[in-house]
């Protein structure tokens, strides 16, 4: 897998708009160029590894393995802060400007998710550029499946640009010479694209999930997605379409019984979803709820680095600077908390810190169960032996302040016996699950104004909780929003959700006293990077509103 890394980079041939010229430049005549490795069906195959690698590795921290690099502490958490489900700041110094809306073009993250978007993008461009000029496939459809996918991981890029970004340079072609004239096309134009290229990955991916390997997407990932981006495009009966094509497609369910490494031990079946080695559809798990997952696993080759996916440092306590407290992988391993959860909608029953906030679970929902939401904390230092066994209380500076106790979600728990200390989460992560589905579902009625089919597509999902069902008449946006944090906090990237939606402002407003007063239609975008707006010296390039 290495190698095939290091030729998934050697393929860039297109860096990012603005990319460094010396790139564009650089000597490709070896084993790894593209003229020589795009010339049979196991070519493609490495060039679709690099893919996948590239798509992993926006989870990515400082570059081990080859993966993109981002120079700087996750971020992941970059789309979480500013929004409605999480307190960032007084977190990382990379993740301040975003938490407190002081965001300036020349913002690390800004740049990075820009230029891992667009080279993702290249990536997939000369992928299809070279399908076109290849004969020599092992089977008639190689051609059209890797075009599939190439247009899936394209669709897939364009969506973090446009969701940050706004309007962003189209590209669908490989670009031999340095351009500095490129202009913003509009967004409905770039979704336009996005769409037609998900609906070719549709109709070209797999069919049957059965017969792919662990991480490789099919024609039910490419609607899923479609799903959310006719959400995006305003198209709500083409969103139920997508969604349903994969609820009813056969191949999925969700998972409603104990399942997978510790099914006979304590803990339910949502627990099950995230313990190691569940998230996958093959093997002894038989995750049928999972549509694509991101492969991450510990100590296999092509699997995670230190790294990968930090979120569990950012969702756990730093319990282990607390006097009585070790670190533990029962504990979730080492965590910074990075991103401290909220309490209007966590609640604070059932934790020692001060004041009484319901939160947002009703009295029988599994996901806000100890298996799934950690809220009682007892000392495991047995060095100290009057604090072990005892419980430890969480308070207003354990959570706020010093962060260091807090309920935290336990999804992300992750800890090795042999390596406490390790900073990636060597754990599969499911990037689209099928409950997701039915909330897309139920967003595209919402759409349609028919509150009535919306509630019958989020029950689905609160049935699996033991939640209880929603009425029609209760069944809104805001209603839909808080049950994406109950079932997919963390996994999802919240605040693409809440711009998707229209209620980014609305529920930083009413939810992130932090930044309530500050908070404007003009930070629903992130600025475009200064580097990108000063490469390009032959063409206007504007910058979004309320940036300099």
């Amino acid at each position: 897998m290495k190698n095939i890394i290091k030729t998934s980079i050697a393929l860039i041939v297109l860096i990012s708009l603005g990319g460094c010229k010396k790139f564009l430049e650089e000597d490709l005549k070896t084993e790894l160029a593209p003229t020589n490795t795009y010339t049979s069906t196991y070519g493609f195959e490495v060039g679709s590894a690099g893919l996948y690698a590239l798509a992993r590795s926006e989870y990515n921290t400082y570059g081990e393995g080859g993966a993109y690099i981002h120079n700087g502490a996750a971020p992941y958490e970059a789309l979480q802060a500013a929004t409605d489900i999480a307190d960032v700041i007084n977190s990382d110094a990379s993740l301040m400007a975003f938490a407190n809306l002081t965001l300036t073009p020349t913002e690390r993250f800004v740049g990075t998710y820009w230029n891992w978007a667009y080279s993702l993008i290249a990536s997939a461009n000369l992928m299809l550029v070279y399908s076109e000029q290849n004969t020599n496939w092992d089977s008639p459809t190689d051609k059209v499946r890797f075009q599939a996918e190439a247009r899936f991981f394209r669709a897939y890029a364009y969506r973090t640009l446009v969701y940050l970004y706004g309007d962003v340079p189209y590209v669908e072609t490989i670009l031999y010479d340095f351009k500095l004239n490129f202009t913003r096309t509009p967004k409905a134009e770039v979704i336009a694209h996005m769409v037609d290229d998900l609906k070719f990955a549709v109709q070209h991916l797999p069919t049957n999930p059965d017969q792919v390997k662990d991480g490789k997407v099919t024609k039910w990932a490419a609607s899923h997605l479609l799903s959310e981006i006719y959400l995006l495009q305003g198209d709500y009966t083409a969103a139920e379409q997508a969604s349903l094509a994969v609820i009813n497609s056969g191949y999925y369910g969700l998972m409603k019984t104990r399942f997978g490494v510790n099914k006979d031990k304590a803990g339910d079946v949502f627990s099950d979803l995230f313990l190691e080695n569940n998230q996958n559809r093959l093997g002894a798990a038989a995750n049928k709820e999972s549509i694509w997952v991101l492969q991450f696993q510990f100590n296999v080759v092509g699997g995670g680095t230190n790294s990968d996916d930090w979120t569990r440092r950012a969702w756990i306590p730093n319990y282990s600077s607390i006097t009585g407290f070790v670190l533990a992988d029962t504990l979730g391993g080492r965590g910074i908390a990075q991103l401290v959860p909220m309490k209007w909608w966590t609640g604070t029953n059932g934790t020692n810190a001060t004041g009484n906030v319901a939160g947002i679970f009703s009295a029988t929902d599994i996901r806000n169960s100890n298996y799934n939401i950690k809220r009682n904390w007892y000392y495991n230092n047995p060095s100290e032996a009057a604090l072990f066994g005892k419980k430890a209380n969480i308070t207003e500076q354990t959570w706020f302040t010093t962060k260091n106790l807090f309920p935290a979600i336990t999804k992300f728990f992750y800890g090795r016996a042999e390596n406490l200390s390790l900073t990636g989460s060597y754990k599969d992560r499911m990037k689209f699950r099928l409950a997701e589905t039915y909330l897309l579902l139920a967003e595209a009625y919402l759409g349609q104004n028919n509150p009535g089919k919306a509630a019958d597509a989020v029950n689905e999902v609160r049935r699996r909780a033991g939640a209880g069902d929603v009425a029609a008449a209760q069944m809104n946006m805001d209603f839909l929003l808080d049950e994406r944090i109950r079932e997919l906090v963390g996994e999802e990237s919240r605040r693409f959700t809440l711009v998707r939606t229209k209620k980014y402002v609305d529920r930083v407003k009413a939810y992130n006293t932090a930044i309530q007063n500050k908070v404007t239609e003009d930070h629903m975008l992130w600025p475009i990077p200064q580097a990108i707006r000063d490469a390009n010296r032959d063409a206007p390039f504007p910058q979004n509103p309320g940036y300099n």
